[in-house]
Protein backbone atom coordinates (compact mmCIF):
# COMPACT_ATOMS: atom_id res chain seq x y z
CA UNK A 1 0.00 0.00 0.00
CA UNK A 2 1.32 3.42 -0.95
CA UNK A 3 2.57 5.57 1.89
CA UNK A 4 0.22 8.42 2.79
CA UNK A 5 1.44 11.99 2.42
CA UNK A 6 1.92 13.78 5.76
CA UNK A 7 -0.37 16.33 7.37
CA UNK A 8 1.75 18.37 9.78
CA UNK A 9 0.08 19.63 12.95
CA UNK A 10 0.91 23.09 14.30
CA UNK A 11 -0.37 24.09 17.74
CA UNK A 12 -0.50 27.88 17.94
CA UNK A 13 -2.05 28.20 21.40
CA UNK A 14 -4.14 31.32 21.99
CA UNK A 15 -3.55 34.00 19.36
CA UNK A 16 -5.25 37.04 17.91
CA UNK A 17 -7.07 36.42 14.65
CA UNK A 18 -5.38 38.96 12.40
CA UNK A 19 -1.81 37.80 13.00
CA UNK A 20 -2.72 34.16 12.26
CA UNK A 21 -4.65 35.21 9.16
CA UNK A 22 -1.60 37.05 7.83
CA UNK A 23 0.62 34.06 8.54
CA UNK A 24 -1.80 31.76 6.69
CA UNK A 25 -1.71 34.03 3.67
CA UNK A 26 2.08 34.22 3.75
CA UNK A 27 2.32 30.43 3.99
CA UNK A 28 -0.10 29.97 1.08
CA UNK A 29 1.60 32.58 -1.13
CA UNK A 30 5.06 31.09 -0.50
CA UNK A 31 4.19 27.42 -0.96
CA UNK A 32 5.14 25.44 -4.05
CA UNK A 33 4.59 21.90 -5.30
CA UNK A 34 6.97 20.57 -2.65
CA UNK A 35 5.36 22.33 0.32
CA UNK A 36 3.71 19.90 2.69
CA UNK A 37 0.12 20.23 3.86
CA UNK A 38 -0.49 21.43 7.40
CA UNK A 39 -3.32 21.95 9.87
CA UNK A 40 -3.02 24.81 12.37
CA UNK A 41 -4.92 24.62 15.66
CA UNK A 42 -5.62 27.78 17.60
CA UNK A 43 -7.94 29.41 20.11
CA UNK A 44 -8.55 33.02 19.19
CA UNK A 45 -8.95 36.04 21.39
CA UNK A 46 -12.58 37.21 21.22
CA UNK A 47 -13.34 38.52 17.72
CA UNK A 48 -16.19 38.78 15.24
CA UNK A 49 -15.15 38.01 11.67
CA UNK A 50 -17.10 38.95 8.57
CA UNK A 51 -16.69 36.91 5.39
CA UNK A 52 -16.67 38.29 1.86
CA UNK A 53 -20.43 37.85 1.56
CA UNK A 54 -21.00 39.20 5.06
CA UNK A 55 -23.34 42.10 5.64
CA UNK A 56 -22.51 44.55 8.43
CA UNK A 57 -26.16 44.66 9.51
CA UNK A 58 -25.77 41.08 10.77
CA UNK A 59 -23.49 42.46 13.48
CA UNK A 60 -26.08 43.65 15.97
CA UNK A 61 -23.88 44.86 18.81
CA UNK A 62 -20.11 44.41 18.57
CA UNK A 63 -19.32 46.74 21.49
CA UNK A 64 -15.98 45.74 23.04
CA UNK A 65 -15.31 42.81 20.68
CA UNK A 66 -13.28 43.65 17.55
CA UNK A 67 -14.91 43.18 14.15
CA UNK A 68 -12.60 42.08 11.32
CA UNK A 69 -13.52 42.01 7.63
CA UNK A 70 -11.83 38.98 6.08
CA UNK A 71 -11.38 37.41 2.66
CA UNK A 72 -12.87 34.03 3.58
CA UNK A 73 -16.21 32.79 2.35
CA UNK A 74 -19.35 33.03 4.44
CA UNK A 75 -21.03 35.56 6.67
CA UNK A 76 -20.37 36.67 10.25
CA UNK A 77 -19.24 34.46 13.10
CA UNK A 78 -17.59 34.68 16.51
CA UNK A 79 -14.32 33.19 17.72
CA UNK A 80 -13.24 33.00 21.33
CA UNK A 81 -11.50 30.87 23.96
CA UNK A 82 -13.02 27.42 24.38
CA UNK A 83 -13.55 27.02 20.64
CA UNK A 84 -11.34 24.91 18.38
CA UNK A 85 -10.33 26.79 15.25
CA UNK A 86 -8.60 24.51 12.74
CA UNK A 87 -6.99 25.84 9.59
CA UNK A 88 -6.32 23.06 7.05
CA UNK A 89 -3.70 24.40 4.62
CA UNK A 90 -4.18 21.87 1.84
CA UNK A 91 -3.08 21.60 -1.79
CA UNK A 92 -6.35 20.38 -3.29
CA UNK A 93 -4.72 19.43 -6.57
CA UNK A 94 -2.33 17.09 -4.80
CA UNK A 95 -5.03 15.36 -2.74
CA UNK A 96 -7.24 15.20 -5.82
CA UNK A 97 -10.45 16.83 -4.63
CA UNK A 98 -12.40 19.94 -5.59
CA UNK A 99 -13.58 22.78 -3.39
CA UNK A 100 -17.14 21.51 -2.94
CA UNK A 101 -15.89 18.04 -2.02
CA UNK A 102 -13.38 19.58 0.40
CA UNK A 103 -16.19 21.40 2.19
CA UNK A 104 -18.20 18.17 2.45
CA UNK A 105 -15.21 16.29 3.85
CA UNK A 106 -14.51 18.95 6.48
CA UNK A 107 -18.16 18.82 7.54
CA UNK A 108 -18.01 15.03 7.66
CA UNK A 109 -14.90 15.16 9.85
CA UNK A 110 -16.83 17.27 12.37
CA UNK A 111 -19.87 14.98 12.16
CA UNK A 112 -17.71 11.90 12.74
CA UNK A 113 -15.89 13.62 15.60
CA UNK A 114 -19.14 14.34 17.42
CA UNK A 115 -20.31 10.76 16.83
CA UNK A 116 -17.51 9.61 19.16
CA UNK A 117 -19.67 10.99 21.99
CA UNK A 118 -22.97 9.80 20.47
CA UNK A 119 -23.85 13.32 19.35
CA UNK A 120 -25.92 13.12 16.17
CA UNK A 121 -24.88 16.00 13.93
CA UNK A 122 -26.00 16.87 10.41
CA UNK A 123 -25.09 19.16 7.56
CA UNK A 124 -27.72 21.47 6.14
CA UNK A 125 -28.27 22.12 2.43
CA UNK A 126 -27.26 25.63 1.33
CA UNK A 127 -26.03 26.46 4.84
CA UNK A 128 -22.43 25.20 5.27
CA UNK A 129 -21.58 23.98 8.73
CA UNK A 130 -22.68 21.29 11.16
CA UNK A 131 -25.86 21.30 13.23
CA UNK A 132 -27.31 19.39 16.18
CA UNK A 133 -31.09 19.54 16.54
CA UNK A 134 -31.12 22.71 14.44
CA UNK A 135 -28.43 24.52 16.47
CA UNK A 136 -25.07 25.24 14.90
CA UNK A 137 -22.05 23.64 16.54
CA UNK A 138 -19.46 23.93 13.76
CA UNK A 139 -18.88 26.71 11.22
CA UNK A 140 -16.86 26.81 8.00
CA UNK A 141 -15.26 29.67 6.12
CA UNK A 142 -12.69 28.95 3.42
CA UNK A 143 -10.63 30.56 0.72
CA UNK A 144 -8.73 28.88 -2.11
CA UNK A 145 -5.74 30.48 -3.81
CA UNK A 146 -3.86 28.72 -6.61
CA UNK A 147 -5.56 25.49 -5.64
CA UNK A 148 -4.53 25.74 -1.98
CA UNK A 149 -6.87 26.30 0.94
CA UNK A 150 -6.65 28.57 3.94
CA UNK A 151 -9.02 29.74 6.68
CA UNK A 152 -11.04 26.75 7.88
CA UNK A 153 -13.44 25.56 10.57
CA UNK A 154 -14.55 26.47 14.08
CA UNK A 155 -16.00 23.93 16.51
CA UNK A 156 -17.58 25.15 19.73
CA UNK A 157 -16.41 23.06 22.69
CA UNK A 158 -16.74 24.87 26.03
CA UNK A 159 -16.97 28.61 25.53
CA UNK A 160 -19.04 31.65 26.40
CA UNK A 161 -21.81 31.53 23.78
CA UNK A 162 -23.22 34.92 24.78
CA UNK A 163 -21.42 36.86 22.00
CA UNK A 164 -23.30 34.85 19.37
CA UNK A 165 -26.43 36.68 20.54
CA UNK A 166 -24.83 39.92 19.38
CA UNK A 167 -24.78 38.77 15.75
CA UNK A 168 -26.97 36.89 13.31
CA UNK A 169 -24.72 33.81 13.16
CA UNK A 170 -23.75 33.06 9.57
CA UNK A 171 -26.32 35.61 8.47
CA UNK A 172 -29.36 33.81 9.93
CA UNK A 173 -31.50 35.79 12.33
CA UNK A 174 -32.32 33.83 15.45
CA UNK A 175 -30.05 30.90 14.60
CA UNK A 176 -29.31 28.95 17.77
CA UNK A 177 -25.73 28.00 18.61
CA UNK A 178 -24.60 25.08 20.77
CA UNK A 179 -21.36 23.43 21.89
CA UNK A 180 -19.87 20.02 22.54
CA UNK A 181 -19.84 20.28 26.33
CA UNK A 182 -23.57 21.09 26.42
CA UNK A 183 -24.35 18.09 24.22
CA UNK A 184 -22.81 15.47 26.48
CA UNK A 185 -19.29 15.64 25.09
CA UNK A 186 -16.06 16.66 26.84
CA UNK A 187 -15.17 20.18 27.88
CA UNK A 188 -11.41 19.74 27.43
CA UNK A 189 -10.28 21.23 24.13
CA UNK A 190 -7.46 18.67 23.88
CA UNK A 191 -9.88 15.73 23.98
CA UNK A 192 -11.92 17.03 21.08
CA UNK A 193 -8.86 18.18 19.10
CA UNK A 194 -7.35 14.68 19.23
CA UNK A 195 -10.42 13.12 17.66
CA UNK A 196 -10.96 15.93 15.15
CA UNK A 197 -7.40 15.67 13.86
CA UNK A 198 -7.74 11.95 13.19
CA UNK A 199 -11.06 12.45 11.40
CA UNK A 200 -9.67 15.28 9.27
CA UNK A 201 -6.68 13.19 8.24
CA UNK A 202 -8.90 10.26 7.32
CA UNK A 203 -11.20 12.45 5.24
CA UNK A 204 -8.22 13.93 3.37
CA UNK A 205 -6.28 10.70 2.94
CA UNK A 206 -3.26 12.07 4.80
CA UNK A 207 -1.14 10.84 7.72
CA UNK A 208 -0.87 12.98 10.82
CA UNK A 209 2.61 14.10 11.85
CA UNK A 210 2.85 15.64 15.30
CA UNK A 211 5.22 18.61 15.51
CA UNK A 212 4.48 19.71 19.06
CA UNK A 213 4.48 17.68 22.29
CA UNK A 214 1.53 19.79 23.55
CA UNK A 215 -0.84 17.13 22.17
CA UNK A 216 0.04 13.46 21.83
CA UNK A 217 -1.87 11.53 19.19
CA UNK A 218 -0.20 8.21 19.92
CA UNK A 219 -2.50 7.37 22.80
CA UNK A 220 -5.09 4.70 22.16
CA UNK A 221 -7.95 6.76 23.51
CA UNK A 222 -9.18 10.02 24.93
CA UNK A 223 -11.45 10.99 27.77
CA UNK A 224 -15.12 10.03 27.81
CA UNK A 225 -14.47 6.76 26.03
CA UNK A 226 -13.58 8.08 22.58
CA UNK A 227 -11.30 5.59 20.87
CA UNK A 228 -8.64 7.27 18.74
CA UNK A 229 -5.86 5.70 16.72
CA UNK A 230 -3.54 7.03 14.09
CA UNK A 231 -3.83 5.77 10.52
CA UNK A 232 -1.41 2.91 9.90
Amino acid sequence: MAELAPLLIRHLGRRDFVSVWREMEAFTDARDDNTGDEVWLVQHDPVFTLGQAGKPEHVLDARDIPLVQTNRGGQVTYHGPGQIVAYPLIDLRRVGIGVREFVCRIEQAIIDTLAHWNIEALRRENAPGVYVAGAKVGALGLRVRRGCTFHGLALNVAMDLQPFRRINPCGYQGLQVTQVSDLGGPSRIEDVEAVLLVELAQQLGLELRETNPHLSLTAAGTANGANVSLPA
